[in-house]
């Protein structure tokens, strides 16, 4: 009868152990059992430690699964008939694997400490301008739109401190708690661009290198153009993150001209769709100089990029509305995507372009005999507002993010918002990469192999997919209509780094590749975190974050030990 109860206690223990979650509150009012209930019977007790060893051993696999679980908790059985298991064990359980990540996150010092003592460099205080010194090195800049509540927060402490320099940690991390995650990617070089510093440097020296072409003349068939100086000459990049770097005259205004037209290709496909679009625009390169009067056998413009699919492209924007309307909504749409940087409009080149502008009235004429327009679109309405595109201002540095917009799939790195679709951004791409350039586009596709567009002011809007937006932007021409320092810089570009869409093939000679640390060592590709995964993330990588005294001295056994991170390659 003894061996028929203890295997009936053995076995509904058995299934209770089973049935018994593994998740649990985090309580610990309930105490484990020293030891089972004596019934004064030998051979039970016997059993009994038989029995606590056979439950103990059902759980092994669940503690080799959550490491982090509490101890296993014996308790006492009865030998009549049914086992009661104790309440309290069936709330508390073992830890769940969540409970275990958070304390385990809890007991890991925060972010925003890490990146203190990071910057303070074992010093008790760290000083303003060295944060932001070493903020500027990342390729983050203080009035990035997604850093302007730290920005806030360090001038108002800044006010409220003694010398109005220094901040102790407590004040850094008020600062940088609102973006800690961006600002730590940022430091751990997690961006696409890690060593940024290195990377600006050889764009500097390709930058000066340009400098020295004095080839090509500026634009004078619009009298507007032809005042710009041929010594002005400016490259501005912004990566995928929002890393920044101009060189040269960055802050000059100047047309967008023809770099406009795949950026209303791109708004006209992001609300109308591809299908639509391309009922009146076809996809070939035509072989013919951009302003030629030619039509493909269907009759339509061969392409948005040459001057008559961008009319017919520019009569499909937001049909039905007044020009002043049709304008509000192009300069917002690219406001978005220079992330609210300068976005200006020159009425004297606006002008200009409509009294010379013999060749586009000859081009609207052919059109409309053709009936390449959407019905109900007028003729001379839509080359008046094709020269007002053409005449809308932009600086390199907000023209280089309009570019990253694309390089990032239709949202904005600096302000996380989404701008285009990604069909629009997708087809946008395409057809800078293969009728961009006027009638270079063969040559710069097979020479540089990156999506781009110029226009006759200078600039060259180039695209480097997943990595970086640039615009280059020099008004000397060459005789096909392109920058001559800008093509210069782009094919430089691509001979040193490998952005050239072929350039990862296997068994291809391998240049120096900025998306790796180093140059040669891949980083692993880290999409948006939030703080717990970030933290986590740190956490894996824990030979990484060393602990030193802020005076890395052994002497003093008493010293509050620091936690430091290391720029050191993964």
């Amino acid at each position: 009868m003894l061996h028929f109860r203890v295997s009936t206690v053995l076995k509904e223990l058995f299934e209770a152990s089973l049935k018994r979650p593994l998740s649990g509150s985090r309580q610990k009012t309930w105490l484990p059992a020293r030891r089972c209930c004596s019934y004064g019977t030998s051979s039970f007790d016997s059993r009994a430690s038989q029995l606590k060893v056979l439950h103990a051993a059902s759980h092994r696999p669940a503690f080799r699964a959550a490491p982090f679980a509490v101890q296993f908790r014996s308790y006492c059985a009865k030998t009549e008939g049914a086992v009661e298991v104790n309440e309290q064990l069936k709330k508390d359980g073992l830890r769940s694997d969540a409970d275990s990540d958070n304390r385990n996150a809890s007991s890991l010092p925060s972010l925003e400490d890490l990146l203190f003592y990071t910057v303070a460099e074992g010093q008790e205080t760290i000083p303003a301008h060295k944060f932001l010194t070493a903020l500027k090195t990342t390729g983050l800049r203080t009035g990035d739109p997604r850093l302007k509540e730290c920005m806030e927060t360090l001038k108002e402490t800044l006010q409220n401190t003694e010398d109005g320099v220094t901040l102790d940690r407590h004040q850094f991390k008020k600062c940088v708690q609102s973006n800690i995650v961006l600002l730590t990617q940022a430091f751990r070089k997690k961006f696409v661009i890690p060593d940024f510093q290195s990377f600006t440097s050889h764009i500097d020296e390709l930058y000066e290198s340009a400098k020295n072409l004095s080839g090509g003349q500026v634009a004078d068939y619009i009298p507007q153009l032809a005042k710009f100086s041929p010594d002005l000459w400016a490259v501005s990049l912004c990566t995928v993150d929002g890393q920044r770097h101009t060189v040269g005259d960055t802050k000059v205004p100047f047309c967008l001209q023809s770099c406009v037209k795949p950026l209303k290709y791109a708004v006209a496909v992001n609300d109308y769709g591809t299908e639509y679009v391309h009922s009146f625009i076809g996809k070939e390169p035509s072989g013919l100089r951009f302003n030629k009067l030619f039509l493909d056998e269907d009759d339509k413009p061969h392409n948005p990029m040459v001057n008559a699919g961008a009319i017919v492209c520019t009569s499909l924007i937001k049909q039905g509305a007044s020009n002043a309307e049709k304008f509000d909504y192009i300069m917002n749409f690219l406001k978005k995507m220079s992330g609210n940087e300068y976005v200006g409009f020159s009425n004297a080149t606006f002008q200009s372009e409509r009294e010379s502008g013999d060749r586009n009235f000859a081009i609207g004429y052919y059109l409309k005999e053709k009936k390449c327009f959407p019905e109900g679109a007028d003729m001379t309405s839509a080359l008046d507002f094709y020269f007002q595109l053409c005449s809308i201002e932009v600086t390199s540095e907000s023209a280089s993010v309009m570019a990253a917009t694309l390089a990032n799939g239709g949202i904005c790195p600096i302000t996380g918002e989404r701008v285009l679709s990604p069909e629009a951004v997708r087809n946008t791409l395409s057809l800078m990469h293969s009728c961009g350039m006027y009638d270079f586009s063969g040559q710069f596709a097979f020479h540089v192999g990156l999506p781009a567009k110029s226009g006759v002011a200078g600039g060259i809007l180039l695209v480097v997919p997943n990595v970086m937006g640039i615009m280059c932007w020099s008004p000397p021409l060459d005789k096909l209509g392109n920058s001559v320092r800008g093509i210069q810089f782009c094919t430089d570009l691509v001979e040193l780094f490998n952005f050239h869409n072929y350039d990862n093939l296997r068994h291809f000679a391998k240049k120096y590749d900025p998306r790796r640390e180093g140059g040669d060592q891949r980083l692993q590709t880290f999409g948006p975190m939030d703080y717990e995964s970030l933290q986590r993330e740190l956490a894996l990588k824990a030979p990484l974050w060393k602990k030193v005294s802020p005076t890395e001295s052994h002497q003093d056994s008493s010293t509050t030990v620091v936690y430091r991170m290391d720029s050191v390659s993964e």
